[in-house]
């Protein structure tokens, strides 16, 4: 069994429990229903923009604990005001130490920011807490759905106002996507070994229809990086162990995107 494997069956689980505490309809009575939603595509795509989607995450499967005191507001405010396009916050708890908690004080903090639910969404009830919590933006993880589940998330999120990032590692889950997805991002890591290798978006980004934004993801860690991907077509690059292995995120946010 995968590491991938091993987290969908937790994350199963953890579905059926959140579905007996709360039920759709109270996800709906969210003030967060009622707010109009950033859209990351479109400020991907502002002139100027740095592209850098920044991630609060504190720790992972392959690394352990990364940040054990880093508090959501402060660190993604602190993005935001470095220049981060975007931000991306982990709300699995399980492997990822992340929480809705996280989500909510992201929110709090950055009203306008367009913020990514970091998750793995297997079931339509996750795209309503998504909305229910404060994101603009879903993941969904390619590998991990087939093609007419794919569509049917893509499909809710859309209902709801949602924007759809699909995270793919080759070149036949392309096959997957549907026009209505907004992003594609090609993760580096594969998530069956967790190796990193930024040539696996380079060596995608040509497959990859022109209809879809193009971001990175994963194993960025220098500006010359960004460089060769911004180059291959890509707008954005999602970061967060680069900035959250640091004592100061945020600084090191500013400093990366400086460099840029």
């Amino acid at each position: 069994m995968t590491i991938l494997d091993e987290i969908n069956n937790h994350k199963r689980t953890e579905i059926a429990e959140a579905k007996s505490k709360v039920s759709l309809e109270q996800l709906k009575e969210s003030p967060y229903f009622k707010r109009k939603t950033n859209s990351l595509k479109g400020a991907l795509l502002a002139d100027g923009a740095s592209g850098v989607i920044a991630e609060f995450k504190t720790q992972s499967p392959s690394k352990g604990l990364i940040n054990g005191e880093a508090e959501a507001s402060e660190v993604t405010a602190a993005y935001v005001a470095a220049g981060a396009t975007g931000l991306s916050v982990l709300t699995d708890d399980r492997f990822f130490g992340g929480s809705f908690e996280d989500l909510a004080k992201a929110r709090w903090a950055n009203p306008q920011a367009p913020i990514l639910r970091k998750d793995f969404m297997l079931d339509p009830y996750q795209i309503y807490e998504a909305k229910a919590h404060g994101a603009d933006v879903i993941l969904l993880i390619a590998e991990s759905l087939s093609k007419s589940l794919l569509l049917e998330l893509t499909q809710t999120a859309k209902e709801i106002g949602l924007e759809v990032l699909v995270e793919v590692h080759s070149a036949e889950e392309l096959e997957k996507l549907n026009p209505q997805v907004d992003l594609v991002g090609v993760n580096n890591r594969n998530l069956k070994t967790f190796e990193v290798d930024v040539q696996t978006s380079i060596l995608l980004s040509e497959q990859i229809p022109a209809q879809f934004v193009k971001i990175s993801e994963s194993g960025l860690s220098d500006p010359e990086s960004i460089a060769q991907l911004r180059a291959a077509g890509f707008k954005g690059f999602l970061i967060g162990e680069t900035f959250m292995k640091t004592e100061d995120p945020g600084k090191a946010c500013a400093e990366f995107i400086q460099k840029l």
